[in-house]
């Protein structure tokens, strides 16, 4: 697309929203190493991965996760991560990367097993969501053995050539939001990472971010190598 993020203005990063890596609770699958050997084992596009959309958050997710371990997934496009859990679900594909508050409900009912989240510390909501399960239980993938994350922003932009004030007005309103009750509660049902930037950190980090993805689009097929 003729498009950049420079074109806006980064306001307020207001959190990270995670991928956690789900099999169907009846598979034997208990951790994300094991799970990932198993699919090496199985050979090339014999287990498949389901996710939201085409080239987007979890096919390169899935590509990395490739990349790290040697294991070939089939990729299996659908439209929402609501319908990607239900084909988890229905057993139509072997694992997904959904985030926490698209999965939460059928991992509440014994439905999807967690192996590992995607980042490089554990979630910090100890409340017991599944069972005797809590958030802060899943292992990071690192732990578990599957060497990566990835991270999804949660952020606020603006349009590009607004004024210092006017950025500070909505930063600080932002900042405000994060802190009511409704907010924290929120960001407790669908197990966010509550980082927050601002200013040029938070532009130098979606800069980090885009050349990131640039990479793994590259790595993946989906743009040419020399762009």
């Amino acid at each position: 697309m003729p498009f950049n993020w420079k074109d806006l203005t980064p306001v307020r990063m207001m959190a990270l929203d995670q991928f956690v890596l789900w099999v169907n609770a009846e598979t034997p699958y208990k951790t994300a190493k094991e799970y990932v050997a198993a699919a090496k084992a199985a050979g090339p596009g014999k287990f498949k991965m389901g996710g939201t959309g085409s080239k987007q958050e979890d096919q390169i997710i899935t590509v990395a996760l490739e990349k790290q371990s040697g294991a070939k997934f089939t990729y299996i496009p659908f439209k929402g991560g609501g319908a990607v859990n239900t084909q988890l679900v229905g057993k139509h594909v072997d694992s997904t990367v959904n985030n926490p508050i698209e999965a939460v409900a059928n991992w509440r009912a014994g439905k999807v097993r967690p192996l590992c989240v995607f980042d490089n510390e554990r979630l910090i909501y100890k409340g017991k969501v599944a069972g005797d399960s809590a958030w802060s239980d899943i292992p990071t993938c690192k732990e578990a053995g599957v060497d990566m994350d990835y991270l999804m922003l949660r952020g606020i932009f603006m349009a590009g050539g607004v004024t210092a004030d006017q950025v500070k007005y909505y930063s600080d309103l932002l900042e405000k939001v994060r802190g009511l009750p409704e907010w924290k509660e929120f960001m407790e049902k669908g197990a966010f990472n509550q980082t927050t930037m601002v200013g040029d950190q938070y532009k130098n980090w979606v800069a980090k971010e885009e050349q990131r993805h640039m990479q793994l689009m590259k790595e993946a097929g989906f743009l040419a190598a020399s762009k």
